[in-house]
This record gives structure tokens, C-alpha cells and sequence, in this order.
């Protein structure tokens, strides 16, 4: 039987982390972590995240600002706060939450963000951090699989790591993750995606097969080898007359055969999720406790 890699204990062993860090930066340099989000609308999905990042926020003890603008905000007026975020030494990481509205432009308002309170790892600068392997923000998801890997103490070195996926948000950064020369790290990296004529010759063929493709269940018991570590990033939501809601959350692994074969395997929910929030408070620990740039 697979082990089930617990995101949500790993990512409470995490936020424990970054509270005793939280409170021990506060008592010797009075510097109290601070993160500021902006939100453009009334995105349900979106003001859901917003809120969690908030009670992170809260429950660390960071200081947080939520700033909720309507849909109707201007460009110009989106950029404003921005700049005036990067120049507040009160904040130390910066959030837009996407998708933004259709008239502002998405890779404007991501490049105006200071890279050093580029928290989300968004920033074109600390995308190339990544690809050389400088100090930098990466991606609070693949930050977040990357932690699940080490903490469960499956090591990369020298396995064949398949990525389904080529997202710039999942996709291409945990695959410069997986292949830079360092502990836990240092795989042969496949990026493979939906163009493929045969995914299954490529996902067969994985050590460790990341699976953040946006398809529900695609991945199937047939499609993987014995012994394979899964990390399951997809969350879809699929019909199912048997629950009350009417719907379930799915993977894009389909977990219950997946999970007959594999040595190691995220669950959905409770995999990947919980840590997206987690890296995305250590990075603003982070960037709070200086070094980086």
C-alpha cells in the first residue's frame, strides 16, 4: 500500500516553523512580517483564497493588509497600489490575486511588483533566480511539492522525474526545481502535456510523476509503473449524484488504482493544497528576514 503524503500535516509542521521564526524576528529586530493583497472584483473562487491568506496571516502573526477594489479599478489605479506597496518597508511581500479583470493587463501589473516582495514568484527576475540557481521567490505551489518530496524523504538525486504539465504557475518552475544540482533535487527532468500522442509512454517511464495537467482523472493505473511516487496537483471538480453537494474534487491521477501501484502518492484534497498557503507565508518570512537579494 502507497504512502499517503499528508499535506496538511506538513504544511502545520511548516506554519509552526515560521511562527517561532515570526516571533523570535519580532524579538530581536522589532520586524514584523507583512503581507498585502490585492483583490479587483467579486471572484467568489478568488475572495476564498484571499480570505484564507488573511487567517494565515492572523493565526502566525504577520501583519496584513486585504485591499478589496472593484472590478470597475483602473489600471493605472491597480499599478498605484502597487507602488505604493513597494515603497511601504511595512510590507515585505505583495499579492495580486488573479485572474484579473479583462482590462487590466496581467504581466504589467505582475513586472510593476518589486521582485524582492514578489512573494508568488511570478516576476520574470526571480523566474530566471530559479532557472540559473540564485537565491530567489519560487512559486509557492512547486516550492510547496518540492517540500512535500523532501519531508517525506523521497530523494530525487538521479530519478527520472516526468512533469505533466508546462504551466508557467506548476509546470516549468518544478521542473527547474527538480533538476538543479542540489539535496533531494538533481533528477532527469521529461516535461510532457496534452500534445503528446501517448502520454502514457512518457508517464510510464516517471520515478516520480508530477501530475499538474488541469484534466480529472487522466492518469490512470495502467498509465504509471510499479512503485512510482505521485504528486497529484490537479483539482477538478466532477459530477457525483451520491453527494449532497452534487460534486466531488478529483485529481488529474485517478487515485484509487494509481494508489494499488505506487510507493507514494498525494491524496486530493489534502495534498498540494495546503501547502501552496504555507510556502507563500515562508516566502514573505522570507523576504521579512532580508538575505535574498
Amino acid at each position: 500500500m502507497a504512502l499517503i503524503i499528508d499535506g496538511k500535516k506538513i504544511s502545520d509542521e511548516i506554519k509552526a516553523e515560521i511562527k517561532q521564526r515570526t516571533e523570535k524576528l519580532q524579538e530581536e529586530k522589532s520586524i514584523r512580517p507583512g503581507l498585502a493583497v490585492l483583490l479587483v472584483g467579486d471572484d467568489p473562487a478568488s475572495s476564498i483564497y484571499v480570505n484564507s491568506k488573511a487567517k494565515a496571516c492572523q493565526a502566525l502573526g504577520f501583519h496584513s493588509i486585504v485591499k478589496h477594489v472593484p472590478e470597475t479599478t483602473t489600471e493605472s489605479e491597480v499599478l498605484q497600489i502597487i507602488n505604493e506597496w513597494n515603497n511601504d518597508n511595512n510590507i515585505h511581500g505583495i499579492l495580486v490575486q488573479l485572474p484579473l479583470p479583462k482590462h487590466i493587463n496581467e504581466t504589467r501589473v505582475l513586472l510593476t511588483i518589486k521582485p524582492s516582495k514578489d512573494v508568488d514568484g511570478f516576476h520574470p527576475e526571480n523566474v530566471g533566480r530559479l532557472v540559473v540557481g540564485l537565491p530567489g521567490f519560487v512559486s509557492c505551489t512547486p516550492a510547496g511539492i518540492f517540500e512535500l518530496l523532501k519531508r517525506s524523504n523521497i530523494d530525487c538525486r538521479g530519478k527520472h522525474a516526468v512533469v505533466v504539465g508546462r504551466s508557467n504557475i506548476v509546470g516549468k518552475p518544478i521542473a527547474n526545481i527538480l533538476y538543479q544540482k542540489k539535496e533531494f533535487a538533481n533528477a532527469i527532468v521529461t516535461i510532457c502535456h496534452t500534445a503528446a500522442n501517448d502520454l502514457s509512454y512518457y508517464t510510464k517511464q516517471a520515478d516520480i510523476l508530477i501530475a499538474a495537467v488541469g484534466k480529472p482523472e487522466i492518469i490512470h493505473a495502467e498509465d504509471v509503473k510499479d512503485g512510482v511516487v505521485v504528486v497529484d496537483v490537479g483539482i477538478n471538480r466532477i459530477d457525483d449524484a451520491n453527494s449532497s453537494k452534487g460534486y466531488k474534487i478529483v485529481g488529474d491521477v485517478h487515485f484509487p488504482s494509481v494508489s494499488q501501484k505506487a510507493s507514494a502518492i498525494t491524496p486530493v484534497p489534502g495534498g498540494v493544497g495546503p501547502m501552496t498557503i504555507a510556502m507563500l507565508m515562508y516566502n514573505t518570512l522570507l523576504s521579512a528576514e532580508g538575505g535574498l537579494y
